[in-house]
């Protein structure tokens, strides 16, 4: 819970925090150091004996800043009293709250709860008014009198509501919401599905008038003392006016339907008309309040809930030192989030941003950019080359960001396209067109030298630095032209053994080398830039497609040897720490980057360093941090070609051209987390990806009111993979609704396994116990990439889940979980297992298939197929016998499943097959347990290749989380080398970083559902915590590596440590 007040004492105002573990603190912020800041601690008021509210928790501050009610348990209200200016010397300090104060009520399902505006003849009285539903589900209203008084020597003091003022018992079944009206008029609005009603707190008349439509109303806002803000379920909003006569006599209200929002879980009135809108299922908004209706003037994302999430892996290929996280941002999550007219496709990925910051203009297929300066004497670029296949434009900037076309520009060639341009030492340009090279001198313009192929044969590639300029002749053969020496050849080669040459470069790390990659062969080269000898050669791939295109080598690490960057035609890029005494290439690493080539452009640091662009279906920067180099996504879908553009108008920038355009743009300097949102205006429930087919299956509902009746309606979507684009759909039955959708390769008659999406669907209607309850179906995709409906199979129960193991599909109904193949189109069942309450998640790896329940936790059974004469079977093998009512499930390593429930914990299960007793090895133990705080809705495997076991990864990451309040969190296990360091240093880290509230760690992150609580996690690390070890002051580091004793040493003392977290952190 979270409600403001304001102090008597206090210059800003307080937030009241409530935790679901019963902790409540005051907070407020600080300007000087932007933080929020504990004003009071906590009072724990939790209570053993009490049963907890049936409804939602309630914290109602008096209006008169008296008094603070809390509604936790059934029949109880809490009181907290704030302390009020006395005259006593030594009393509290106002604005503190004090001692809580229990009064009973015998209220007990509370629907609302608002305490009343005081009138001036009884300003003392305090009023709180309680809408509730009885025993015969009749809605009640009941207005009660806070009696309370204050303790004396440090007793508490007492409270009682047993007064009644006001009873109605005749009230709308739909009432849902109270409201507390101020003076002049006084009294309540009750807010209804039918009706609004006014009641008179005093004479209690009241005054009730029909709404034009039925609707559900979720959240309200004060304007004034006439006027409130009132939204929807479907996400209207409306302003809500009391009619006043007689200065306070209310004759009725009037209703006005303004705009459109986000499904609002709360508003906030702002002033002067802003108002935000706080949303649950949807991006959260701030609006702006016209005469013609409302205005979004900003939104901020929100992904959640998050319903079901998949994983696009851009590049998950084997291969010699490859690697490819989360964090590069070539792994995408696909969210399926929100719900009603907010649900969402939500693309999460963490990379680098790309702001904008001006269009060029439209500019088909450019196919290089480069920057040049005008003048020697400045210090930033002003001029911008965009070359294209025949032709060559350029672009002036001026300071203040004014741009002019040039026609023609000291003698450069721009009748040709352009392969190199660039400022050279001592006032010079250096221009390359496929027909000539040519030096200009910068301050007249005159051509100072030009040179031409004498067999005019095309140049195909060309790279140079400030001393050498290095070409090839269509691949055929490479030439050294002096730059100093006006285009003097001063070095020529034809490579008869290693082929036709496809890139070529020479570097500004290293003049005395220049470096060329060959088609036939698929080597790289390293040459004398003197004569063009080899120096060291290096077979990048055995593949005949996979050919080096862009080579790169440049100093992306400080106080390392530079990094040779080679670019493979099929995406990968390979990377070599590259001696430059005797040039040998060590360290070779492979990293995919997607499926096309890239091209490589250096973006120039300080001291010397520069990061590198690559250019490719997806974009990425990659730069070195804490000694590692980095390959992070570029949130620039479309880039064909950049270059850096540190100009005075757009400092630190870079040009960046597209298919359709050209613009100017500044990258972020560190990689963030992205989201990309495709409203589709129903809830996504459920989502499935297929890397093969290039496209999502997507099961969806849709919400609407059709004559005050709520219409669910459902829909299997297949979807393209880039754009989100519907390909097709398949309505589903009236009353049908998605339950599971799975990519999966079936088995078929042939023995073949083919890939297919499979649903499973529910039906709302009521029917009686033996009715079909839900359908499988089969879908296929044609090669128009639309849906095919192959088989379909009506089933008695709901179908939750759904799996494949061994070309079978395995389908979680209720109470049983059934194996069925594919036979002549049709699905035949092979094997069951019957569960104990319902089966909510399955998760399979091999032939075992775990079963989370609704109440009964994990259960993990095998699946052996029948040999001749024999049926399959599904046979139990171990179980978790404790209680929980588990929400999802899954594999992350050798017997060990991960587990979440319905109170927020996480807990991993592990079968000790190698137990003594056959109940030892039946038995599911719980090697790890801690409280997430959030409701896991979804956990995904994560297929992790393993690093050089000689060097073992301290956390190896295996699953992601998706939860209900929109979180995404990353699952890892702990190599057992450095357990017990991690969790030593989290016991150090606990009572020395600070949390909002100070809520003690231990509290927070401990095991608790209604069986049993625990006061710590249980070989659990949080690396959250772990993590703000770098946020430590050097003492403070020192002291906390110090109490971790010979564990610590062993890490290698503070340096260790700290090496240590800083590649935990680099895991997300």
């Amino acid at each position: 819970m979270l409600e403001r007040l304001r102090p008597v004492n206090a210059s800003t105002e307080h937030l009241f925090v409530g935790t679901d573990r019963y902790m409540y603190f005051t907070v407020s912020w600080d300007s000087q150091t932007r933080r929020l800041r504990t004003e009071k601690s906590y009072q724990d008021q939790a209570d053993k004996a009490a049963r907890d509210s049936q409804t939602e928790d309630w914290c109602l501050i008096d209006p008169s800043r008296r008094f603070i009610a809390l509604l936790l348990y059934n029949g109880i209200v809490t009181i907290l009293p704030i302390h009020q200016q006395g005259k006593k010397k030594g009393g509290s300090e106002p604005g503190t709250l004090g001692n809580p104060v229990l009064a009973r009520i015998p209220e007990f399902f509370v629907r609302s709860a608002t305490f009343l505006h005081s009138r001036q003849e009884d300003a003392e009285q305090l009023k709180l008014a309680f809408l509730y539903e009885d025993n015969q589900e009749k809605v009640c209203l009941n207005v009660r009198i806070v009696d309370y008084a204050a303790g004396g020597s440090g007793e508490p003091g007492s409270a009682d509501l047993e007064k009644t003022v006001s009873t109605r018992d005749d009230l709308e079944l739909g009432a849902s919401h109270l409201i507390a009206v101020p003076g002049p008029a006084y009294g309540l609005l009750i807010l209804a599905e039918t009706s609004i009603t006014y009641l008179d707190d005093v004479n209690g008349g009241i005054l009730s008038n029909p709404l034009e439509e039925e609707t559900q109303f979720v959240a309200w806002a004060q304007v004034d003392n006439q006027r409130w803000l009132i939204a929807d379920d479907f996400g209207k909003l409306f302003l809500l006016m009391l009619l006043l006569e007689n200065e306070g006599d209310v004759t009725g209200w009037k209703l006005d339907a303004i705009g459109q929002t986000s499904r609002a879980s709360v508003l906030v009135y702002l002033d002067s008309g802003y108002m935000f809108v706080g949303s649950h299922c949807g991006d959260s908004q701030v609006v702006k309040i016209q005469e013609q209706g409302i205005e979004v003037v900003q939104t901020i994302s929100n992904i959640a809930p998050v319903l079901d999430f998949t994983i696009m892996d851009m590049g998950n290929r084997s291969g010699e030192g490859q690697s490819n996280d989360y964090s590069s941002g070539q792994a995408r999550i696909v969210t399926g989030s929100g719900s009603g007219q907010d649900g969402s496709l939500r693309s999460v990925r963490s990379g680098v941003g790309l702001e904008e910051q001006g269009l060029l203009g439209e500019m088909d297929h450019a196919t290089d950019l480069f920057s040049l300066r005008s003048s020697d004497t400045s210090a930033n670029v002003d001029l911008l080359v965009v070359s294209f296949v025949g032709e060559t434009r350029l672009f002036h900037f001026q300071a203040d960001g004014d741009v002019e076309e040039k026609a023609e520009y000291k003698s450069l060639l721009l009748s040709e396209g352009t392969l190199l341009a660039e400022n050279l030492p001592n006032g010079r340009l250096l221009q390359v067109t496929p027909s000539s090279a040519r030096l200009i001198e910068s301050e007249n313009g005159m051509v100072l030298s030009e040179w031409s192929p004498s067999d005019s044969l095309p140049i195909t590639a060309v790279s140079a630095n400030e001393q050498s300029l290095v070409l090839s002749l269509k691949g055929l053969e490479a030439l050294v032209l002096d730059l100093k020496e006006d285009l003097e050849v001063c070095a020529r080669r034809k490579f008869a053994e290693e082929g036709q040459i496809a890139c070529i470069h020479v570097s500004h790390v290293s003049s005395d080398i220049c470096i060329a990659g060959f088609w036939q062969s698929a080597t790289v080269a390293i040459l004398n830039i003197d004569t063009l000898e080899t120096l060291q050669k290096v077979v990048v791939s055995d593949e005949a497609v996979s050919v080096p295109r862009s080579i790169l080598l440049v100093q992306i690490l400080p106080e390392q040897p530079p990094t040779l960057f080679i670019a493979m035609a099929n995406g990968e890029v390979i990377t070599f720490s590259t001696n430059l005494t005797n040039f040998a290439l060590s360290s070779k690493k492979v990293t995919v980057l997607g499926t096309q080539q890239a091209s490589f452009k250096a973006l120039p640091r300080r001291n010397g360093l520069s990061n590198v662009f690559a250019t490719c279906e997806h974009p990425s920067l990659i730069y070195g941090s804490e000694g590692r180099i980095v390959y992070s996504a570029i949130t620039a879908e479309k880039a064909s070609c950049i270059c850096s553009f540190d100009s005075e108008a757009y400092p630190g920038a870079i040009a960046i051209a597209t298919p359709e355009d050209v613009r100017i743009a500044l990258v972020d300097t560190e990689r963030t987390t992205h989201v990309q949102t495709l409203l589709v205006r129903e809830s996504v429930r459920r989502i499935a990806y297929s890397p093969k087919l290039k496209a999502f299956g997507i099961g969806t509902i849709h919400r609407s009111l059709r004559q005050s009746q709520e219409i669910l309606k459902s829909h299997f979507k297949l979807a393209d993979e880039v754009l989100f684009k519907e390909l097709d759909t398949y309505a589903l039955n009236e009353e049908e609704l998605v339950e599971s959708v799975i990519r999966a390769d079936i088995r078929e008659d042939s023995g073949e396994l083919v890939e297919r999406f499979v649903v499973g669907t529910s039906y709302l209607t009521d029917e009686e116990s033996d009715s079909l309850r839900g359908r499988i179906i089969v879908f296929a995709v044609t090669s128009e990439r639309t849906l095919k409906v192959i088989t379909e199979l009506p089933v008695r129960g709901a179908c939750r889940a759904l799996g494949v193991v061994l070309g079978n599909i395995v389908a979680a109904l209720v109470k049983t979980v059934v194996i069925y193949s594919l036979k002549n189109s049709h699905l035949e069942k092979r094997a069951t297992y019957r569960t104990n309450t319902a089966p909510i998640d399955i998760s399979i790896h091999g032939s075992q298939i775990a079963i989370v329940d609704l109440m009964k936790s994990v259960s993990i059974t095998s699946y052996t197929p029948g040999s001749v004469g024999l049926d399959d079977s599904l046979t139990e093998t171990a179980r978790h016998y404790q209680i929980a009512w588990g929400t999802a499930v899954a594999h992350v390593g050798e017997d060990t499943w991960l587990e979440a429930d319905a109170e927020g914990n996480l807990m991993v299960l592990h079968q000790n097959i190698g137990g003594v007793t056959s109940d030892d090895r039946r038995m599911l133990e719980v090697t790890s347990e801690m409280r997430l705080g959030e409701m896991v809705n979804r956990i995904r495997s994560l297929e992790v290749s393993e690093t050089d076991s000689r060097t073992p990864a301290p956390v190896t990451p295996k699953a992601f989380m998706g939860t209900v309040e929109g979180s995404i969190y990353l699952f890892g296990l702990i190599a057992p080398t450095h357990c017990d360091l991690l969790m030593r240093l989290q016991a150090a880290l606990a009572p020395m970083v600070g949390s909002l509230g100070n809520v003690p760690f231990n509290t927070y992150r401990g095991f608790k559902n209604p069986v049993r609580e625990a006061e710590e996690p249980y070989r659990f690390v949080d690396g959250e915590l772990i993590e703000e070890f770098l946020n430590l002051r050097e003492g403070l580091q020192e002291s906390v590596v110090g109490g971790l004793g010979e564990v610590g040493a062993k890490a290698g003392g503070l340096e260790g440590v700290r090496e240590l977290v800083e590649s935990l952190r680099r895991l997300h």
